[in-house]
């Protein structure tokens, strides 16, 4: 297909020659024959004819020509990145010493005959540690823990928490030492006296104690039905997991407490009892980025002269945690040079490179002539002959990398005792590099906006720069925002790439942009604001929703296939990224009204009627649910979350 050329003026003959005129009128006042059978609306007419032509070529100008002219501005693609995924390394059995995981450990989906396999590199070392049990302990709401290992021995077994529990009411496992992000395995053995709960929705929270307070753990498995029969029970602990002395006694604890119930869960009237428990490490997770890792690759010799380029054998490169690293061979050895966004400023001692990532070259400081007729140099210049070497950079990225919830099992490097390996959630963060036409778009707004952030539209344009790989940005000023953030204060909401299980459905933690993104915009942000304001950088303000609909179906309608589909499209409807009317996320700021869902829901195939629906506010951290609403409002900093929505259809 033919690229459209750009439209650089879009003035007609007739265009120019009611412009000529009007310009007349203006200048000449005392010309007031403006008819063709004038000489000079002639010679208006011959020159608005030379002029069309003119016209007619610039408009003719190639699209390697406008892109020059954006490269000239310094305008450059946005490069892929790379999506992340925490992956869990299970191991064959439990294990008496710790075992270390490598970092750059490859592991990939299932390679297809369609589709080749996403890999994806783990980024540090990961140590699953061997832990065993060594305490246990009791404590109700507002008391000390007390030490509970002789009641475990009894042969009554121990009461959990108190005889009839409350909300607080807490039993701790002590471990012989801590086991950050890793995977424990608790061993117990329990009866039925934990009545009055339903199995599968208990109200119970399992918790790790992080050195400054109790974190909530991820369960894997709840083997037990809420401490109400033998079993496992598998929990992801937290990275920050640590010793601390408890009831006396130093261990690495967790701990399972009571919670307050939600609509749809019931309380325990009666204590668990245990009479057995052993715990064991069964694997460990970490996080993976969907790139490869090149390192220490030669780039090239120096020719000892300034503006040289070295180009790398891999492309396009991905950005990372850290800037890339290049290094320079000496005689002492190898000198490194760092990275920087632009040679401006530069001295000619200054040891910088920039690293063009779309193109996969490394670029060195040019010099250029003064009007004096000297040349000034940005950026210090190897010496001829030298040896330049990359340390360390990724390639990869892309939207390919947003892979499903368990998609990534092969193993693609050996592990000794790793007997499988799989991602819990999708990855996020995947997004594919700018296209051309996208960059045509930004001219313009880089012309405007000169690198410089004065208005809201110019924080959210760099802002994406900053960060290309988040999905929304949104600037508001501190009079839209109703937490009382002083006056002058912008505030810069990112919403990150998030993945889902395919139906809308997210995870609360999941819309929590990573610390080293929001550092790294603030950072961009902070050298290009207006000077005297004030600059925060962090996620929205999201209120939780839960929908309550009843539905009567078609006759003939499968009601449970209805029932998912409803809750899919609820979910999509209320997406933060890609939900809304227009499906490129929720407004930021748009009231949630009952009449929406009705809407939404009307839709599906096989939907007769949608008798009722009612909105309740919810608190996606405690889940407590207010009172129903036919209007939900969120304010001009916030966005939706949709929590535990209820659809129930009948014929």
């Amino acid at each position: 297909m033919t690229l459209l050329v750009p439209n650089l003026d879009d003035r007609r003959f007739q265009d120019l020659v009611d412009d000529a005129k009007r310009l007349v009128q203006q200048r000449c006042p005392e010309w007031t024959d403006h008819n063709v059978s004038d000489p000079g609306v002639t010679l208006i007419e011959a020159f608005a004819t030379m002029v069309d032509q003119l016209l007619y070529r610039l408009n003719r100008v190639p699209e390697r020509h406008y892109m020059r002219f954006l490269d000239l501005l310094g305008l450059r693609p946005f490069p892929a990145t790379a999506a992340r995924a925490e992956v869990t390394f299970w191991l064959s059995a439990p294990q008496q010493a710790t075992v270390t995981v490598p970092a750059g450990t490859e592991i990939a989906t299932v390679r297809t005959e369609v589709e080749e396999a996403v890999v994806f590199a783990t980024l540090a070392p990961l140590a699953i540690v061997s832990s065993e049990l060594r305490h246990v302990a009791s404590a109700r709401p507002g008391q000390e823990p007390v030490a509970a290992d002789e009641a475990l021995a009894d042969p009554g077994g121990l009461v959990c928490f108190g005889a009839t529990p409350v909300v607080g009411d807490t039993f701790l496992i002590g471990l012989t030492q801590p086991v950050p992000r890793c995977v424990l395995t608790i061993r117990l053995e329990c009866d039925s006296a934990g009545i009055g709960v339903d199995p599968r929705y208990p109200p119970l929270a399992w918790e790790a104690w992080d050195g400054t307070g109790w974190v909530d753990c991820e369960v894997e498995q709840d083997g037990t039905g809420g401490l109400n029969k033998s079993g496992d029970v598998v929990l992801h602990v937290p990275e920050n997991h640590v010793a601390s002395v408890t009831s006396g006694r130093l261990a690495g604890w967790v701990r399972c407490r009571v919670l307050e119930t939600v609509p749809g869960q019931h309380a325990y009237r009666a204590s668990p009892r245990l009479h057995a428990i052993s715990c064991f490490v069964a694997g460990g997770s970490t996080d993976a980025v969907h790139a490869e890792v090149v390192r220490n690759e030669i780039v090239g010799s120096s020719e000892g002269v300034p503006g040289q380029r070295f180009g790398l054998s891999r492309r396009p490169v991905v950005p990372g945690d850290t800037p890339p690293l290049l290094e320079v061979s000496t005689s002492d050895g190898w000198q490194p040079w760092a990275a920087v966004e632009t040679f401006a400023g530069r001295r000619a001692e200054e040891r910088v490179f920039v690293l063009d990532h779309a193109a996969g070259e490394v670029l060195l400081g040019p010099a250029v002539r003064e009007p004096d007729g000297g040349l000034r140099s940005y950026g210090a210049v190897p010496p001829k002959s030298a040896k330049l070497r990359v340390a360390e950079y990724r390639v990869g990225g892309g939207r390919r990398g947003n892979v499903a919830a368990g998609a990534l099992r092969v193993l693609k490097s050996s592990v000794p005792y790793v007997a499988r390996v799989a991602n819990r959630h999708s990855g996020a963060g995947g997004v594919d590099a700018e296209d051309i036409e996208n960059a045509k778009a930004r001219g313009p707004l880089l012309m405007r906006t000169r690198d410089r952030a004065v208005t809201a539209e110019d924080y959210e344009e760099l802002a994406r720069e900053a960060a290309p790989q988040v999905a929304r940005v949104r600037c508001v000023s501190a009079t839209a925002d109703p937490t009382g953030t002083p006056s002058g204060t912008v505030r810069v909401l990112v919403v990150p790439t998030v993945g889902d299980d395919g139906s809308g459905r997210l995870r609360f933690e999941q819309l929590q942009p990573d610390d080293g993104v929001l550092a790294s915009i603030a950072g961009y942000l902070d050298q290009r604001r207006v000077v005297g304001s004030r600059l925060t950088v962090e996620p929205p303000f999201y209120r939780g929703i839960t929908v309550v609909a009843r539905l009567t179906a078609r006759p003939g309608v499968e009601h449970e296939r209805l029932r998912r589909s409803a809750l899919a499209a609820v979910y999509r409807y209320f997406h933060p990224v890609h939900g809304g009317p227009d499906g490129t996320g929720w407004p930021f700021g748009r009231p949630v009204q009952a009449g929406d869902v009705f809407a939404v829901l009307q839709r599906l195939p096989g939907c007769e009627l949608v008798d009722d629906v009612k909105l309740f506010p919810a608190d996606p951290i405690t889940g407590r649910r207010g009172e129903a609403v036919q209007r939900l409002e969120i304010p001009p900093n916030g966005l939706t979350f949709s929590y535990e929505h209820q659809i129930r259809v009948q014929p």
